[in-house]
């Protein structure tokens, strides 16, 4: 993939996971423990060789440019013209923030086009999956296409989240519909599911150029890849469709899309589960992330009625269970669960003291919260929508104090300011 040059959009505002994407971007939202959503994009990257990354932010991404700075700057070689990159909104070529995907990708224009890459590879940098994207770079040349596109067999009543992509059966795209309310389109492969977009392009560098810079000019477009970019090359360049190839080495097809709490809570109890459908230990698919110096997790007192275990859970570095118990949870770095204490079907980020006799289920604790002693959490929705937000799914989230915030919130803005 030394040709290829890939660009991951880390900019969306993520509203759907609020509050977690209240203080900080979307990607770097904890996943499964020690990780970052964008972890899963970039350990893709790293493990197909594309080694040229562009990582386009702008939404809240302190943590983000930190976590990409001290966790994958070393992971390539800078010396072999090698880098894993952040881009800010840098108004070289438009007075205002990111108006779409492909208005993120063309106000970079000049640092794509530094790289002289004869291939720009599209990413998303908010979704679990794995894939080598060196299958789908190999099948896009040995096709003679411009643009190729990544698909997924759904089924037909989930199409209004997805652009929808018709296929003949020679792998050639015949049509592109983004977010309809419904289709009769149907996979020439699998006749009862519709092929949808992933979100992943390969461009051919020759085409994107010019076609982002005819969008950029037209005052009515969106700006974006699947509303407008993608229909428009129909019938003037050749587009294929790749049909998405899993290396998780399951029997169904992973790819999850967290954009919602319930989504991400899911995909995260799924991880805990005692056989989960995403495998993290498979080292032949290693998934990385910035390092930390912690010691190993701690299990102490075995008495009766104070005995500290967890059960189906991922406890990391760093953490203590203390004469507690933690089922079916994720248990982040730096944490310390206290005596009595009961963490079931929880995500507990890093940093969190949970005190004595606390009870908590069904519920995502936020980082460098401290949970008071004896405090119950997830068992009275309406008890929790006092302090807490609670989904409209009863999933309680604990956020750190507002007022440590120079915009303070009240937890009544928690309830209804996202709406």
């Amino acid at each position: 993939m030394k040709d290829t040059l890939g660009v991951l959009l880390a900019g969306g505002a993520g509203e759907r996971l609020f509050p977690l994407t209240r203080d900080r971007a979307k990607p770097a939202v904890p996943f499964a423990g020690q990780y970052r959503i964008i972890d899963i994009t970039l350990s893709n990257c790293i493990n197909s060789g594309l080694h040229r990354v562009y990582i386009l932010t702008q939404y809240k991404a302190l943590s983000l440019n930190r976590h990409i700075r001290e966790g994958w700057g070393s992971v390539v070689a800078n010396e072999l013209g090698e880098f894993i990159e952040i881009l800010p909104p840098m108004q070289r070529v438009s007075k205002s923030w990111y108006q779409g995907t492909a208005d993120a990708v063309y106000q970079n224009i000049y640092s794509i086009g530094s790289e002289e890459p004869k291939h720009v590879l599209i990413l998303s940098g908010d979704h679990i999956y794995k894939m080598n994207y060196a299958r789908m770079l190999r099948q896009h040349k040995d096709s003679g296409a411009d643009v190729t596109l990544a698909t997924l067999p759904i089924s037909p009543d989930e199409v209004s989240s997805f652009g929808v992509v018709e296929v003949a059966r020679n792998g050639e795209v015949t049509g592109f519909v983004e977010k309809p309310k419904e289709t009769n389109i149907r996979s020439p492969f699998t006749p009862d599911m519709v092929d949808v977009s992933m979100g992943i392009y390969i461009f051919n560098t020759d085409v994107l150029i010019p076609e982002l810079i005819k969008d950029a000019e037209d005052p009515q477009s969106k700006h974006d890849f699947g509303h407008n970019i993608l229909p428009k090359l129909l019938g003037r360049f050749k587009m294929n469709a790749y049909n998405f190839v899993d290396e998780n080495k399951q029997k169904a097809l992973y790819w999850r899309d967290v954009g919602t709490l319930e989504a991400y809570y899911e995909a995260n109890m799924d991880i805990a589960g005692v056989t989960p459908t995403f495998n993290l230990y498979d080292k032949t698919w290693p998934m990385r992330t910035r390092p930390y110096q912690y010691p190993p997790a701690k299990f102490v007192f075995g008495e009766p009625g104070r005995t500290g275990m967890a059960i189906n859970s991922i406890v990391c570095a760093g953490s203590i269970i203390s004469g507690s118990v933690v089922r079916n949870s994720v248990v982040s770095q730096d944490v310390r669960v206290n005596s009595y204490a009961d963490v079931d079907s929880s995500i507990i980020f890093s940093h969190v003291n949970i005190g004595r006799h606390c009870r908590i289920r069904h519920a995502i604790i936020d980082r460098d919260v401290h949970i008071p002693d004896g405090t119950v959490i997830g068992y009275d929705p309406n008890e929790d929508k006092k302090n807490y937000f609670v989904s409209a799914s009863g999933l309680t989230v604990v956020t750190r104090d507002y007022s440590v915030y120079e915009n303070p919130v009240s937890p009544e803005f928690l309830q209804h300011g996202n709406s």
